[in-house]
């Protein structure tokens, strides 16, 4: 995991959060999340509310330039924040283990994808995951992987 503690009021914090994360993303942080919930309550999936307030909530924590192409056009990398946003909200007594895991979740489906091409120790790890869940949540993480998606608006590309 990465281990870039980021506080609240540090530019990578607050640059991602209100302004830029990377090629995938037209907004930051913030107006992703709400544009992620927008498409979940406009398709009335309820059950994904919570987990589309929250799925991104540790990523400003995590914001990092990885490489050149992140410093060349002012970009931030987050990697395994869904882990970070699990991390924030796994006692939060209000918040349902549905969601916990929706959120914990979100991106592995990605990340399966992109490891198998780029690190296939990363990988077989994810893929490990991936088979200890149910189907239900399989079927429910590929749907919230379509809300993230809208959410990140016209720029977005497709790992």
């Amino acid at each position: 995991m990465n281990k870039t503690d980021n506080p609240i009021f540090s530019r990578p914090f607050l640059e991602s959060l209100f302004f830029v994360q990377n090629k995938w993303h037209e907004h930051g942080i913030l107006i992703h999340t709400l544009r992620v919930t927008y498409y979940i309550l406009k398709d009335k999936k309820f059950n994904f509310f919570a987990a589309g307030l929250l799925h991104d909530i540790g990523k400003p924590f995590c914001a990092f330039k990885k490489d050149d192409e992140d410093i060349e056009f002012g970009e931030y990398s987050f990697t395994d924040h869904e882990e970070r946003s699990y991390e924030i909200i796994k006692n939060w007594f209000f918040v349902s283990e549905y969601t916990k895991q929706i959120v914990r979740y979100h991106y592995l489906i990605r990340d399966i994808k992109k490891s198998q091409k780029e690190d296939y120790a990363r990988y077989e790890s994810k893929k490990k995951i991936w088979d200890t869940l149910s189907e239900k949540l399989k079927k429910d993480l590929e749907q919230f992987l379509v809300y993230d998606d809208l959410g990140k608006g016209k720029k977005r590309r497709q790992i």
